[in-house]
């Protein structure tokens, strides 16, 4: 079957679309911007809105999660390439810098998953968590040690780096499963996806050793402390299972801020948590250098 179409009835719709749209100004600008053509403008004008629609929810927009347009972090855009008008998805700056994270994680992830015990650089101040780094390894039993450490110090001071080494070595030496957790992004991951909450704490709860990561840097709330975080901790301290922590706070800093919710302050329920770390870890400070500097 021929398909036939309308070219006197075609051009009139199209004439009119554009007629008025010269109503809109920031049709107009974009056209200007582009150095359009009327022809060129007329033939585009749908294509021109839709362009103009997803930029227009850009400039309210606050963050990734609320992108409105098709294609989320993704806005559809004009531009002249060789003299032709194309239409293509660029990331929003929103997308971009999720990238360029995702990119620096999946860089940040392969050094850690390297990391090795001879390779770490010996300095004055790393004297305490080396010292205690060897003897926790040259007495390390994969069926009787139930303690991990709680480290902390200021940025970049190369914690997670330093306990790594240690996962890594133990694994290798033991076949023991280890696991690193970031606490910030666990617990964003976990509240966009509920249905994986039961699967994930099941595996924390029960991997054999743990470390969670930079615990105090994520925003505070019951749902993330008393469930996830105390369900974590309660069941590792139960069933004496290594579990490590890296922190910019002290103990008592990052008891005050576990207190801190959004509606409230529950010192009693954040003290619960902090007496769970304890029991779990020795305590190191680790003052230095940034090195990520």
């Amino acid at each position: 079957m021929e398909l036939k179409i309308d070219s006197k009835n075609f051009k009139q719709k199209q004439d009119s679309l554009y007629n008025e749209a010269l109503n809109n100004d920031d049709y107009k600008a974009l056209v200007k911007k582009l150095k359009l053509s009327e022809d060129e403008a007329k033939k585009n004008t749908i294509k021109l809105f839709d362009s103009l629609e997803e930029l227009s929810h850009c400039k309210n927009c606050s963050n990734l999660y609320e992108c409105q347009n098709k294609v989320k972090g993704y806005v559809y855009f004009p531009e002249m390439k060789e003299s032709n008008l194309c239409f293509s998805y660029i990331p929003c700056k929103y997308k971009k810098k999720a990238m360029k994270l995702a990119e620096s994680k999946k860089t940040n992830q392969s050094v850690l998953e390297s990391a090795k015990l001879k390779d770490i650089k010996i300095t004055k101040n790393r004297t305490e968590i080396i010292k205690w780094i060897k003897e926790y390894y040259d007495k390390f039993d994969p069926y009787t040690t139930n303690k991990g450490l709680y480290l902390h110090g200021n940025f970049g001071t190369g914690k997670t780096y330093l306990l790594a080494a240690l996962l890594n070595e133990l694994k290798n030496k033991y076949g023991v499963k280890t696991e690193i957790v970031y606490v910030p992004e666990l617990l964003r991951k976990l509240k966009e996806n509920l249905s994986f909450v039961g699967d994930k704490l099941y595996y924390l709860e029960n991997v054999d050793i743990l470390l969670l990561d930079d615990i105090g840097a994520e925003k505070v709330t019951e749902w993330g402390r008393d469930e996830i975080l105390g369900t974590i901790m309660q069941s590792r301290m139960n069933n004496g299972m290594p579990t490590f922590f890296t922190s910019n706070l002290t103990i008592s800093e990052l008891e005050k801020h576990l207190s801190l919710t959004k509606d409230n302050e529950d010192l009693v329920k954040a003290k619960r948590l902090i007496e769970r770390i304890k029991f779990l870890t020795d305590d190191i400070e680790l003052l230095g250098n940034n090195y990520r500097e």
